[in-house]
C-alpha cells in the first residue's frame, strides 16, 4: 500500500513538473498566435553558458564579445546567469595582451564572466603566459572543458 501510495504521489508530482514546464512554453505559443510574445519565459531561478571561441577573426571575436554583454544585460537573465569564456586554437588571440580586448574582457570579468583559455594551446603552439593578460584562468583543455560544461547542463553557445 506504501508502495502504491508514493508511486501515486511521484506519478502526481511528475505530472505537475511536467506541466508547470510546458505552461511557461504554451504561453509562450499562445502570445506568439496573439501576435505579443516578446521571448521566452525565463522561469529557472539560475541559467549557466558557455561560450566557444576558437577563431581569431576580430569581428568574431566582437561579436562574441557582444553576445556575452548582451546576455548579461538581458532583462529575463540579468542577475541569474553565469557565463564562461572558452579560447582555445586561433581563439587564443582574444587573450593576448598585444591584441586591443582587455577593457572588454576586464569588464566582463567585473560582472562574474569566468574567462578560460585552454592550456593545450599554449603549450602546442609555444605561447608563454606572459604573452596573454593576467586576466584570464587555463583550463587542461578547452574541448574537455565544454563537454563538462554541457554535461552539467550548461547551455554551448558558439557565435
Amino acid at each position: 500500500m506504501k508502495t502504491l501510495l508514493l508511486t501515486a504521489a511521484l506519478a502526481a508530482g511528475f505530472a505537475f513538473s511536467s506541466h508547470a514546464q510546458t505552461s511557461a512554453a504554451m504561453s509562450d505559443a499562445e502570445a506568439f498566435q496573439k501576435g505579443t510574445f516578446q521571448g521566452a519565459t525565463a522561469d529557472l531561478a539560475h541559467y549557466n553558458a558557455v561560450y566557444q571561441l576558437d577563431s581569431d577573426d576580430p569581428k568574431l571575436i566582437q561579436q562574441t564579445l557582444r553576445n556575452l554583454s548582451n546576455a548579461l544585460e538581458d532583462t529575463r537573465l540579468k542577475g541569474k546567469i553565469t557565463i564562461e569564456l572558452v579560447a582555445f586554437a586561433n581563439g587564443t588571440a582574444v587573450f593576448r595582451k598585444d591584441q586591443p580586448y582587455e577593457a572588454q574582457l576586464t569588464a566582463l570579468k567585473q560582472k562574474g564572466v569566468i574567462l578560460a583559455q585552454c592550456l593545450n594551446t599554449i603549450r602546442e603552439r609555444k605561447i608563454s603566459k606572459d604573452e596573454l593578460l593576467p586576466i584570464i584562468s587555463y583550463v587542461p583543455s578547452g574541448n574537455g572543458e565544454l563537454i563538462i560544461r554541457q554535461a552539467q547542463g550548461w547551455a554551448l553557445v558558439h557565435p
